[in-house]
């Protein structure tokens, strides 16, 4: 099995030997699973990279696009440029995900802890025990315990993954995703247990950019001159779902909500109105994050109204 001191040593490697290297993978995936495969095109910079590596060897190779109704409209119109293309939808909306589940604050990691610890699960309620010592430990965000609001991963699920499972079932095609390892602890964990190509058990897949960096994937968009969605020439380092709040307390002003602000003001009216008031109630927990949301004083709302 990989280790962690070998990803570190391939992540250095030059971006010629990473893109033969990436080749190779995508051949051994492609023969293993009987030649059906698929790219799973979210349109951001990541996945179009993938999208062109893949078919510079495999032109006809279906990308897979899942439309949750929460991507920037460039995306959508960027997605459409491309030919081959299967658009999918989930089967509930963002809202009634958010009413349901609760809130995807933090990140990935730290969503899924507080909604197994608010439920009673041990192994979470040790994650945020502050006397425990482990590069698991969440305990700085032990306080989202008593948060007013409901908290978890679950939108991610409902609105992409599950919408792409009944995909594979159907069609008994397989994913290529464009992820990488550097992007989180999770990722990196994920890597190091199964390495990029996974064809075996009940869910094959290939993680081909794994041990790619963010520098690769510019490097590689400029050398092929490749057109990108236009949120990144507006100021935006990523494409996902515009009213998500991974990361964001990491983000140094303007984040994506004072960005949102200013590019696309009635997304922003939309996600931060109060939800008496058909609005997602972003800032209400974006307030109680202590996140800044918008650009101009007096327009903030929810939980500084309170």
């Amino acid at each position: 099995m990989p280790t962690y001191k070998d990803l570190k040593y391939f992540q250095k490697y030059p971006l010629s030997i990473k893109i033969s290297k990436t080749k190779a993978l995508i051949r051994e995936f492609y023969n293993e699973m009987g030649f059906s495969i698929f790219v799973s095109f979210s349109g951001g910079k990541d996945s179009t990279v993938l999208l062109h590596i893949v078919r510079s060897m495999y032109p006809e190779t279906q990308a897979v696009f899942a439309d949750t109704g929460l991507e920037f409209p460039e995306i959508r119109n960027f997605v459409k440029t491309f030919e081959n293309v299967e658009i999918l939808k989930p089967t509930k909306t963002y809202k009634q995900v958010l009413e349901e589940y609760g809130y995807p604050v933090i990140s990935k990691e730290v969503a899924n802890v507080i909604d197994g610890a608010r439920k009673g699960q041990a192994y979470r309620l040790k994650r945020l025990d502050p006397n425990i010592k482990s590069r698991f430990n969440v305990s700085k965000y032990a306080y989202l315990m008593d948060a007013p609001f409901k908290i978890s991963d679950r939108c991610c699920y409902h609105m992409k993954k599950s919408p792409i499972m009944k995909y594979i079932k159907k069609n008994q095609s397989y994913p290529i995703i464009g992820t990488m390892a550097e992007e989180s602890i999770l990722r990196t964990s994920a890597w190091i247990r199964t390495g990029c190509n996974i064809v075996g058990g009940n869910n094959p897949r290939s993680m081909l950019l794994s041990f790619w960096t963010e520098k690769d994937i510019w490097d590689y968009i400029k050398l092929n001159n490749l057109n990108i969605a236009k949120p990144y020439e507006m100021g935006y380092r990523r494409t996902g779902c515009i009213f998500c709040m991974f990361g964001a307390h990491l983000e140094k002003s303007p984040n994506r909500f004072q960005l949102l602000h200013k590019t696309h003001p009635k997304l922003w009216e939309y996600s931060m109105k109060d939800t008496k008031e058909n609005g997602l109630g972003l800032s209400y927990i974006l307030g109680y994050l202590n996140i800044p949301y918008c650009n101009e004083i007096g327009d903030e709302r929810g939980l500084n109204e309170e």
